[in-house]
């Protein structure tokens, strides 16, 4: 198994990630000119985290985006799916903790968290509502949602660039410094078939979000889309 299809059914998902996982933090800083760093730092603003506060960060990878929010002083746990992309975390980061988790059956009771965050991994569940649902269950009424995605650039000229180098630049670039190139070509698939900004809003309020809102960051290459768990 080389390249998930875009159905993102659970095992495909976890098995792409398991391929890339030893050089996936390099790649991604690649791809992204460096920009995945200031990503992090402004998801963990957004969040607003505080010592004391206990949150999730889904989809973790090996740990680079949960070690940046546990610069808050809160307690930040990861969650991923892909025991590959865990196993490379625990080695590089051995004092994030990180565990397996199934986006769609989360490992927590209910109303565990003061907040829940998930970077670049949304797009990926096979089932983005229940997803959404599921993160609402295990955050407490009151807490807050921070979603860090790539998005759709809001200037015309630009975006039609960027598309350009999604489908045609991005795959030769990832031949050259990633373990498992092809599953650059679904990312750049997943990433130009996923919702626009008022989209994924829309889809937040219908599955247990309230008060949400986002902020483009990079010319809306990627949107900080922002909630509170709605009152029982």
């Amino acid at each position: 198994m080389s390249r998930a299809s875009l159905d993102k059914q659970p095992h495909e998902v976890a098995e792409m990630f398991d391929g890339v996982a030893e050089r996936y933090d390099r790649t991604n800083t690649i791809l992204s000119f460096g920009r995945d760093r200031s990503w992090r730092t402004h998801t963990r603003q957004a969040l607003d985290l505080s010592a004391g506060e206990l949150c999730l960060d889904l989809a973790a990878g090996t740990g680079v985006s949960t070690e940046e929010l546990a610069r808050s002083g809160a307690t930040v746990i990861g969650a991923d799916l892909s025991l590959g992309m865990l196993r490379a975390g625990r080695r590089r980061r051995p004092d994030v903790p990180l565990l397996a988790g199934d986006a769609l059956a989360l490992p927590f009771a209910d109303a565990t968290f003061d907040a829940v965050t998930i970077s670049f991994g949304l797009r990926n569940i096979v089932d983005t509502a229940g997803g959404l649902r599921e993160l609402a269950r295990v955050t407490r009424p009151g807490g807050r949602i921070v979603v860090c995605e790539f998005s759709h650039p809001t200037f015309a000229p630009f975006r039609t660039v960027y598309l350009s180098y999604l489908m045609r630049a991005l795959p030769s670039v990832a031949r050259r410094v990633s373990s498992n190139p092809d599953a650059y070509v679904y990312l750049a698939e997943s990433i130009r078939a996923w919702p626009d900004q008022a989209g994924l809003a829309a889809l937040m309020a219908s599955s247990g979000w309230t008060s949400v809102g986002w902020r483009n960051l990079t010319g809306g290459i990627v949107s900080l889309h922002r909630a509170t768990r709605a009152e029982d």
